[in-house]
């Protein structure tokens, strides 16, 4: 028996058509908004780790914000593409949830945690040794040093990410983000203060000639053993919640022991999710990889991008939140083989997303020198961020629309198309057409800089949002029976 309430009729079919529409949409919105909110609030505060960071290095030295920016686009690039095979876990679940498979949804589980474990010993090594990276960076010895003591930090750091990340899955797939979301929260209060004090250093004076407790400042290495000792503390909090809390135990997740890892369970994981996670790193490299080719401009360049990318992922967190929200309840309607409304649910989650994101574009714009300001004061580092923010109102729709829709798709288990939609779309047109326009001498003078790769992203995008909306009509047409 299904543990979600089957669907009522809509009360909606005696009105006008745009007024049934208009309460059609308001009646997913309030649906979608429990989900979604948490999970706002929750990636805030993961985003707030990054944040935290660039504001506190930005104030402490040029030459670490250069080293952050570069790192952080080698470790988002190697998790980001190994989470999203782990959150395949997520539709996963909720299908199996929504059918009221609640045993099935913990096994996979288990196995979602062997994947997880697997592919953390493979990241671990690939940060420990970023050569590659840097070879492509182009970075000075001094930056180079400064990239890799931090990626050691996050090497140590990626199992406790890769274990919480199941557990995130899991719980957004069940309808539970809130439980993800104070563990986020106590992360991020953590951090802060531990940032602060091993990026700057701190001297702790003590009386009668006793020799005092000193903390030297260790600039963007301090963010990397700042954020490893949040992410273990993380993990083993929901480790402890998932003991003892007893909504897990319908799940068979009390009891002791992964057990022996299933190679059926695992590889049908992997067929969700390695096309997932090959998507999600094409679409963060898209944009990630632009770190790497203008740090060959000057260290000034890549810092004003650091400030753009870290304002446009802080944007991001809002249509991210309501693509899980949405995903969540597709999902489930879904294992509930109810697919009329895992269509509506999911249409009306694409253009609320969009409507949110050309709002917030919108004020962002309209107020984007104040918000320079509060990460720098620096006259050259803004100057360079100035312009890379002309782009962000498209940049940000155009965002909203690809990321709804394929996070619809997932909740069908639909992953390959999009996956080739992001290879031309983020790759094609953004990445390599960047390159092409920032090289080519006939493009504007202004557009042969950082901007020229903010702009083909901005298109690539857009390009994205359009094909997958388009992909998703015609799976819904597929898959939604017509109505007698």
């Amino acid at each position: 028996m299904s543990m979600i309430e089957p669907t009522t009729p809509s009360p909606t079919a005696s009105l006008p058509a745009h007024a049934s529409y208009l309460a059609s949409l308001r009646d997913s919105f309030n649906r979608i908004l429990p989900m979604a909110w948490p999970v706002l609030i929750g990636q805030l505060a993961v985003l707030g780790f990054s944040t935290v960071d660039t504001i506190l290095v930005a104030r402490f030295s040029a030459t670490d914000l250069a080293a952050l920016s570069i790192g952080m686009a080698v470790y988002i690039t190697i998790f980001i593409g190994f989470m999203g095979m782990v959150l395949a876990i997520s539709p996963m679940a909720g299908q199996l949830f929504g059918a009221g498979k609640l045993h099935a949804a913990g096994q996979q589980v288990r196995q979602a945690i062997w994947l997880a474990l697997g592919l953390a010993v493979l990241g671990s090594t690939l940060l420990l040794l970023p050569g590659p990276f840097l070879a492509l960076a182009k970075t000075g010895p001094e930056v180079a040093e400064k990239v890799r003591g931090y990626l050691s930090a996050l090497a140590f750091s990626l199992p406790a990410a890769m274990l919480f990340t199941v557990y995130r899955g899991f719980n957004t797939a069940v309808s539970r983000p809130k439980a993800v979301m104070a563990i986020q929260i106590t992360g991020l209060m953590l951090k802060i203060p531990l940032s602060a004090l091993l990026i700057y250093g701190w001297t702790l004076p003590l009386p009668l000639g006793m020799v005092p407790w000193h903390v030297a400042p260790m600039g963007v290495v301090g963010c990397g053993i700042g954020t490893a000792i949040v992410m273990w503390s993380q993990a083993l909090i929901a480790w402890a919640v998932v003991r003892r809390d007893p909504f897990y135990a319908q799940f068979g997740l009390h009891t002791k022991g992964l057990g022996r890892p299933n190679r059926t369970a695992i590889l049908a994981q992997l067929r969700l999710g390695v096309p997932m996670g090959a998507a999600i790193m094409i679409e963060v490299t898209g944009f990630s990889s632009m770190a790497f080719l203008i740090s060959r401009q000057s260290g000034e360049a890549v810092a004003g991008h650091q400030l753009a990318a870290n304002l446009v992922s802080m944007m991001f967190m809002l249509p991210l939140a309501l693509a899980n929200g949405t995903a969540t309840l597709v999902a489930q309607r879904v294992g509930a083989n109810d697919l009329l409304e895992a269509r509506r649910l999911g249409w009306h989650g694409v253009e609320i997303g969009v409507g949110f994101a050309a709002v917030l574009g919108a004020l962002v714009y309209l107020a984007r020198e104040p918000i320079l300001h509060v990460y720098t004061n620096n006259p050259t580092i803004i100057a360079a961020a100035m312009p890379l923010l002309v782009w962000v109102w498209w940049f940000h729709v155009a965002d909203a629309a690809q990321t709804l829709a394929n996070f619809v798709l997932r909740s069908h288990r639909v992953t390959l198309i999009p996956l080739v939609i992001y290879v031309a779309s983020l790759w094609g047109v953004g990445l390599l057409g960047g390159y092409w326009v920032t090289t080519s001498a006939w493009a504007p003078a202004e557009l042969q800089g950082a901007q020229g790769y903010w702009a083909m992203s901005t298109a690539g995008l857009i390009v994205a949002g359009v094909a997958l909306c388009g992909f998703l009509a015609w799976v819904h047409r597929k898959e939604t029976p017509r109505p007698q």
